[in-house]
């Protein structure tokens, strides 16, 4: 895939800095969203344009919509995500499961509303929402985790149906699991590799066409139960 701009959420750190990393490296014009850019040193010394986003906010969201005034954002990556505990049947805090679901589910779709027209005008139209294998209910052996498991099923659905609306605009929309990843989320160890993770994202980002929109996919290509 030619390269153009890609938008990531969640970027400073983890999985969204590692795609900050490796598109400005192939030459891409790397937008990189985060709470707090002024503690994100490493977004600067790729030459990211890292601009401040609050997933959650509204008013963030459109604040960058109204910044990008209508660039072209040919891949929008929805990172930015919230895991909570892993506790079990009525252990959750609800508080936090909602914090949760406004993070995970919402906001990605929130954000896609906001650059809808920023992604239509691009040429490669891909949408990219980092969504987590715990999200599937034909895939489930254990239970627990009910905040995140449930926000990443919403997630899925959410796009699923936004895949569906949206086809007839050109844009491809995916939801990939990046694999069990050596992040703060996953733990020093996991099987994962950060690298191995988005380098395995990345070639299914490159491959897909209109056809693949609202599939779900691990990092190795492998199409997963909903």
């Amino acid at each position: 895939m030619n390269s153009g701009t890609v938008l990531i959420t969640g970027a400073n750190r983890g999985l969204g800095l590692e795609f900050a990393r490796q598109y400005a490296a192939d030459g891409w014009r790397v937008i990189a969203c985060c709470r707090a850019p002024k503690d994100a040193p490493e977004l600067k010394k790729i030459k990211a344009e890292v601009h401040a986003l609050d997933v959650t906010s509204q008013e963030s969201i459109q604040h960058l919509a109204k910044t990008l005034n209508g660039a072209p954002v040919d891949v929008l990556i929805n990172n930015a995500g919230l895991h909570g505990d892993r506790r079990m049947f009525g252990e959750t805090d609800v508080a936090l499961w909602k914090q949760i679901f406004e993070v995970n589910t919402i906001a990605p779709v929130q954000i896609l509303t906001a650059l809808l027209e920023n992604v239509a005008a691009s040429h490669h139209k891909k949408v990219v929402n980092i969504s987590s294998k715990v999200g599937s209910i034909g895939d489930n052996p254990s239970g627990g985790s009910y905040a995140y498991r449930s926000s990443k099923t919403a997630l899925n659905m959410a796009m699923a149906n936004a895949a569906h609306e949206l086809k007839a605009r050109g844009i491809t929309i995916l939801l990939i699991h990046p694999g069990w990843v050596q992040t703060d989320m996953g733990g020093p160890g996991a099987p994962v590799s950060i690298e191995q993770s988005i380098t395995g994202v990345r070639r299914i980002i490159d491959k897909a066409t209109l056809a693949e929109t609202g599939h779900f996919y691990d990092y190795t290509g492998k199409q997963l139960p909903w």
